[in-house]
């Protein structure tokens, strides 16, 4: 009998060892998962930290990009706008065409082949044409007719300019290798009119042609720039 009762004794001293045991490796494991979760944390931050960084840098393209193009055309005698915050170059095609035509003038080929070789040279030369995605000619036109009309007009205008900068005519053949690889023509119709001095709609301001820039997954990182700081 004592026997029996000195076996059940051991037994419960063996199950008594056990418990602290199992409880000592789930406390292990769980301090495990949480230095493995801080360890995660602090490496995401880093990345989070970099990320920002290398999308302040990118995004900061854009802002010498329309610096660089206004110290170039700031002494300039052409007729051209430059939009601040996108860095679109704005002319009226009163200069290059005659009214409701696709034509190019005799005196446009003069303005473009005076504005274009400056303006790429910016783009091109300067150290800013691995950030360039796109280089745009985009066509506007004024509510005077019907949108498909102005959709069709304002895309042969465009047409017609990328058409000369590209042609054998074009005076400078070293940046059309180039513009090839990045040029693309586009047509907004009158959906995207401009006004005059008074707030009030033109016709005539709105009548443009705009060589504009994308620059690579701009969008995209504009998109986790905003997620971040949102984060």
């Amino acid at each position: 009998m004592i026997k029996k009762y000195r076996k059940l004794f051991h037994g419960e001293q063996e199950e008594g060892h056990f418990w602290p045991s199992f409880t000592d490796l789930l406390t292990a494991i769980l301090l495990c998962f949480i230095l493995i979760f801080i360890i995660m944390m602090v490496i995401k931050s880093f990345q989070i930290e970099e990320m920002k960084k290398t999308i302040d840098q990118i995004m900061g393209v854009r802002v010498d990009l329309i610096q660089d193009l206004n110290e170039e055309f700031s002494d300039s005698t052409l007729k051209v706008e430059i939009d601040e915050k996108t860095g679109a170059m704005i002319f009226n095609t009163d200069i290059l065409f005659e009214f409701n035509d696709d034509v190019l003038k005799p005196e446009a080929f003069q303005f473009l082949d005076e504005f274009v070789p400056a303006y790429l040279n910016v783009l091109l030369e300067s150290g800013y044409e691995d950030y360039i995605s796109e280089i745009i000619i985009e066509g506007h036109a004024d509510r005077i007719g019907s949108y498909l009309y102005n959709l069709e007009l304002s895309q042969k205008r465009a047409f017609s300019v990328a058409e000369y900068i590209l042609s054998p005519d074009f005076p400078y053949k070293h940046i059309q290798e180039h513009l090839q690889e990045k040029l693309t023509v586009n047509a907004k119709s009158y959906t995207d009119g401009r006004t005059d001095e008074a707030g009030n709609y033109s016709n005539q301001a709105s009548r443009r042609v705009e060589f504009k820039f994308r620059l690579k997954d701009e969008e995209i990182l504009e998109k986790t720039r905003e997620l971040l700081e949102g984060s």
